[in-house]
């Protein structure tokens, strides 16, 4: 079954049931890398260090994101 027909399988679905699709295919590309993790914990970690040693200044929210 080529795309095409699945997608006009798909159209048929009610929206709730294509919700519960479109949910559980995006679940299955969205896989953790265990390296990747890794790497962004001991970024995070470098950047508290230096943070709490007075290397680097914080930067408020409001003037990052600005007014909601």
């Amino acid at each position: 079954m080529g795309t095409q027909e699945l997608a006009a399988l798909v159209l048929k679905l009610n929206p709730t049931e294509r919700f519960e699709l479109i949910e559980f295919a995006l679940r299955s590309l969205d896989k953790p890398d265990p390296e990747v993790d890794r790497l962004w914990i001991e970024e995070a970690e470098r950047r508290l260090l230096a943070y709490r040693a007075g290397k680097v200044n914080g930067i408020s929210a409001h003037d990052v994101l600005g007014e909601f």
